[in-house]
């Protein structure tokens, strides 16, 4: 398949990122509205009941500035995963999400943990590493752009900062590393050069040895020959 004719635009592209990100704008608007409190739903690391926060914490934000902060990157690289890796853009938004929640829940502390920023930090790694993998020189630029924007985001994998959940950054960031290589032969790949062979080609065999041309042989045709003797001609 030829990769140019994947980079077609398509609604897809910035209609699910507009989605996702109106959807956690929406769930923290239910909450102001009606005074409710959502943060008890997210991930509770190694509890049952806290499980649930698996599917529910991306949706959840402690505050406006929190939730303003995830939802420009989230939009961005969500948008790039939908146009530059669209073959398998669901797969690693809805498995990544899951595997990156599920990771948190194994390794975190026990608080909870909520927000979008894990989500954030997947789409980030699969979209960075994934353009370095498949050494296309679009999405090798993919990848500087984005390291660019974002590359600030690695240090908050390390806890440096009081009530960040720097695990599900790394759980994220991990997830994203994982499926870049599991994915590393679907959609846009590499092409590789194909040398257009000559005549000069067909005089070596394919160890390299020199094949000398075989010259056609030479048709004879036949003469026939009608002898006529004088003697002959004279009766």
């Amino acid at each position: 398949m030829n990769n140019d004719n994947q980079f077609k635009f398509s609604q897809s592209v910035f209609v699910l990122p507009f989605l996702f990100v109106f959807l956690i704008w929406f769930v923290y608007w239910l909450e102001i509205q009606f005074g409710w409190n959502f943060n008890k739903l997210g991930i509770y690391p190694r509890n049952l009941s806290g499980f649930k926060g698996v599917f529910i914490s991306p949706f959840i934000h402690s505050n406006i500035s929190h939730l303003f902060n995830n939802s420009i990157p989230l939009f961005v690289l969500c948008a790039s995963l939908f146009y530059f890796y669209k073959d398998v853009a669901l797969r690693v938004l809805l498995i990544g999400g899951f595997l990156t929640g599920l990771l948190t829940w194994v390794i975190a502390r026990e608080s909870f943990h909520i927000g979008a920023s894990g989500i954030v930090y997947l789409l980030f790694s699969f979209v960075f590493f994934s353009g370095i993998i498949k050494k296309h020189y679009r999405l090798v630029a993919m990848s500087l752009i984005t390291i660019f924007l974002y590359g600030s985001m690695i240090w908050y994998v390390l806890p440096i900062k009081e009530g960040v959940s720097w695990e599900g950054h790394l759980s994220g960031l991990i997830i994203g590393f994982s499926l870049a290589i599991i994915y590393r032969n679907r959609g846009i790949v590499k092409e590789k050069f194909q040398f257009s062979k000559t005549a000069f080609d067909t005089m070596f065999d394919e160890n390299g040895n020199y094949i000398p041309p075989v010259e056609p042989e030479e048709t004879k045709s036949e003469l026939n020959y009608k002898y006529v003797y004088l003697a002959d001609e004279e009766e």
